[in-house]
């Protein structure tokens, strides 16, 4: 009789667990994806990848970024956090803090050393930079870290953030061609992750290069192959297929995979690896895999958004997807995962393109915009009091400025008076505007949601919607406009309802959704704002 009683109370207890919790979320970030390519090249798509998101899914079609820089490393610490830069301290790829007075790159840990076959520098990496707990984080000590966390990505910043604090694993991507650690997570790699970077996965994909996926005709959204606005790949003769990638291989590394849509057809691999050796999602504690898919970023920074090699970089993503998902439904069950997908951000188009269409802009390297400021300085001040200029910020040098007895704050305003006059100036905001924010200036709210006082610089520049600070091949992003700012979010599978919603959401609405959806504590630095949608059921 006892033991029937303990039976059945553990049974309630482990349907009560599995009704609360999916035994799986898998985020999946793409990086430098615009909501717009789900449009665009939706006619090319297979109806088992983005599509069976959109149609059995919860969609969000007016997803934006809230803050600027709109960049790799934040947009993945936003997602994760559930707040923005100011809160989180993510405030750019790398930056010039002004407490330490030196460059600071995002997940830079000088303290940890490489895990497996890579550089010193290329391991030297953890999330001591990230101040905000993420979502995983809370899963971790939800489940009494029973629950595991992975994060993956060809990128070191894709896989560190989104894992967060408390992961068992972060693994990117070596220049080797293998996939790395370092000992923030152990000492060694689990052997399931060396012995498939001694399969050398990378290698096929080399050896075959990379030609189009479908027929030509299919890629009438896009512009013909060799055009003006494209860069060049490794040092290929023009930006056209097919592409010999054992030829670049030969004179680079296995870097190279990273800029061709096999960097995420390797990463889908090691994903469903990690899944089958670590056993995600195999009992009713809840495990957490963080996917970020980063070939398309460096697709769209070399090539730009109207190349026919982005298209067939999604075309081919779409089949990944649907492999990925495939394996999700045999090995953790189409009811046991809790599913979402979204972008770090999203990508201006080509300045030359719009330029050439008669659009009235232009681009201008960052080197020049620095001149200019240090020519105005010395002209004005008789010294260059430019300290360091990056992702928008200017540093001023103080010390300089109080020696010479000069009044900071007359200083800003005519660095201030003088950025406002140059043509591709919009916005210029100084550090007492930007902490003084009251709410009623669209930009500063989004300049003030991306700093950190002791992070960021003494004026912020916000550059003319269209005009951008990059080459004239290819394209970039990091600005507080659409074009940057719109991506897509997607909810997929468990306790997960179909629709979609028009209304203006925010990328850090999704990590306090997720940790009420399955009922955890919230990320310690959200405010708490959700997707009321994903939470209703019915």
């Amino acid at each position: 009789m006892k033991k029937s009683i303990v039976l059945l109370t553990l049974f309630v207890i482990s349907n009560l667990s599995a009704q609360q919790r999916p035994k799986l979320v898998v985020g999946i970030v793409v990086d430098q994806m615009k909501m717009e390519y789900l449009y665009r090249f939706s006619d090319d798509f297979s109806p088992n990848g983005f599509k069976r998101l959109l149609n059995n899914g919860y969609t969000f079609q007016n997803m934006h970024y809230n803050y600027m820089p709109t960049y790799t490393a934040p947009g993945h610490a936003s997602i994760y956090t559930g707040t923005t830069p100011a809160t989180h301290g993510i405030v750019g790829n790398e930056w010039f803090s002004r407490i330490l007075g030196k460059d600071v790159y995002c997940t830079d840990d000088a303290v940890v050393k490489t895990v497996g076959d890579g550089t010193p520098e290329e391991g030297a990496m953890s999330p001591k930079n990230l101040q905000s707990t993420t979502i995983t984080d809370e899963v971790r000590m939800a489940t009494n870290f029973a629950g595991k966390v992975i994060g993956i990505s060809i990128k070191d910043r894709g896989a560190i953030l989104p894992a967060g604090h408390f992961a068992n694993w972060a693994f990117w991507y070596s220049k080797t061609g293998s996939f790395i650690s370092s000992t923030f997570y152990g000492d060694k790699l689990p052997e399931w992750v060396s012995e498939f970077n001694k399969e050398k996965h990378y290698m096929p994909y080399i050896n075959k290069g990379w030609n189009l996926f479908k027929p030509a005709s299919v890629y009438n959204e896009s512009l013909e192959d060799n055009n003006p606005y494209e860069g060049k790949l490794y040092g290929s003769a023009a930006p056209v297929f097919p592409y010999d990638l054992k030829t670049m291989y030969d004179k680079n590394d296995a870097g190279i995979l990273r800029a061709t849509p096999f960097g995420n057809d390797l990463l889908a691999e090691f994903a469903m690896k990690a899944i089958e050796k670590e056993e995600l999602g195999k009992d009713n504690i809840t495990d957490f895999l963080a996917v970020s898919f980063s070939s398309t970023d460096y697709v769209g920074h070399l090539l730009g958004p109207r190349s026919m090699e982005l298209q067939d970089t999604y075309l081919r993503l779409d089949q990944t997807i649907a492999d990925f998902l495939n394996y999700l439904d045999k090995t953790v069950g189409k009811d046991n995962y809790l599913l979402f997908l979204t972008a770090d951000h999203a990508g201006a188009e080509n300045v030359a393109y719009l330029k050439d269409r008669k659009y009235n802009v232009n681009n201008y390297p960052s080197k020049e915009v620095k001149k200019s400021m240090q020519d105005f300085s010395t002209k004005t001040f008789g010294i260059d009091l430019i300290l360091n200029y990056s992702n928008f910020n200017v540093y001023l040098n103080k010390q300089i400025i109080k020696d010479k007895g000069l009044d900071l704050l007359k200083v800003k305003q005519a660095f201030k008076d003088f950025l406002i006059t140059q043509p591709q100036v919009k916005k210029v905001y100084t550090e007492e505007e930007i902490l003084a924010n009251g709410g009623n200036d669209y930009y500063l709210n989004f300049t003030a949601k991306g700093y950190d006082v002791t992070q960021n610089g003494d004026l912020v520049i916000i550059d003319k919607p269209g005009d951008i600070e990059y080459s004239t091949t290819g394209t970039s992003h990091g600005t507080p406009y659409s074009y940057d700012t719109h991506v897509p979010a997607i909810f997929y599978g468990w306790h997960i309802k179909k629709g979609e919603s028009y209304d203006r959401k925010v990328i850090t609405e999704i990590a306090p959704t997720i940790a009420l959806k399955i009922k955890v504590a919230l990320p310690n630095g959200t405010d708490a704002e959700v997707l009321q949608e994903v939470l209703d059921e019915k």
